[in-house]
């Protein structure tokens, strides 16, 4: 594709130790990942806002670093974009033999399923469990691990079994309350989350994604009430927590 082709050639240029960029030319693969995690994050937020331009430009920028880092790669020797586009050609085909091979399926389920065997018997793993990055947001890695273990029929029926899950936990947390212990919260705490993940996932509703919109939804009825203290000339570390209720309910009707 030209366009790729004219992308890689100008990363070229600007990584020159002559004619370069010298911001260009100093950053490395580690300095640029707090770029690429920038630029994933604002795709997220550009597919949220349902804008296809925001999306095109985000999707540039996220391309960029993924070739900027191809081209660091390849002046020391190691890879190049190509060598990327090549790999990701190669797993796609190799995990897709119902599209390019003779595998037959009957749902995306099944679909999902085959990858993750595939994917153990690429790797040579010993569980069907992928080891995700520590950086990696928790509430996702526990939709993804309890997708995997869904694979191979460790899984509840259906959302109502699960939901009693968190109701169990919600119970043990309880218990644990009186005696204060901050290990055993903790652990209470964690437990609740991931049983609660685990209604979402079974409700096809993704739950970093849940969370993200509480909190701004939680942000926005907040700071209404903050707007309407100010107006009545009343500061909110003085006001009840009755009076702040009431202004909460207000919010939730506008």
């Amino acid at each position: 594709m030209k366009e790729l082709d004219k992308l890689v050639r100008i990363l070229k240029l600007l990584r020159n130790p002559m004619a370069g960029c010298p911001w260009d030319r100093k950053q490395t693969v580690k300095s640029l990942k707090e770029y690429t995690l920038e630029e994933a994050h604002e795709l997220i937020e550009a597919i949220d806002m349902d804008s296809p331009e925001k999306q095109k430009e985000e999707l540039g920028d996220l391309l960029l670093q993924i070739v900027f880092i191809s081209r660091i790669n390849q002046e020391q020797g190691h890879f190049s974009i190509k060598d990327v586009i090549d790999t990701i050609n190669q797993k796609l085909i190799r995990r897709h033999p119902h599209v390019f091979g003779d595998t037959s399926v009957e749902s995306a389920d099944e679909v999902k399923a085959n990858w993750e065997k595939i994917k153990k018997a690429e790797n040579n793993k010993k569980s069907i469990l992928s080891d995700y990055p520590d950086s990696m947001p928790a509430l996702s890695v526990a939709k993804r691990i309890a997708e995997q273990a869904s694979s191979v029929g460790f899984d509840w029926d259906e959302p109502i079994k699960a939901l009693e899950k968190v109701e169990e936990e919600i119970a043990e947390l309880k218990r644990e309350l009186p005696e204060g212990n901050p290990e055993r919260l903790n652990e209470e705490i964690g437990d609740l989350l991931f049983a609660v993940s685990n209604v979402a996932r079974l409700l096809r509703v993704n739950p970093e994604f849940s969370l993200k919109q509480a909190n701004k939804k939680f942000k926005t009825r907040f700071r209404y009430i903050e707007a309407e203290l100010k107006k009545a000339g009343k500061e909110i570390s003085a006001t009840s927590l009755d009076e702040m209720e009431k202004l909460w309910q207000e919010s939730k009707k506008i």
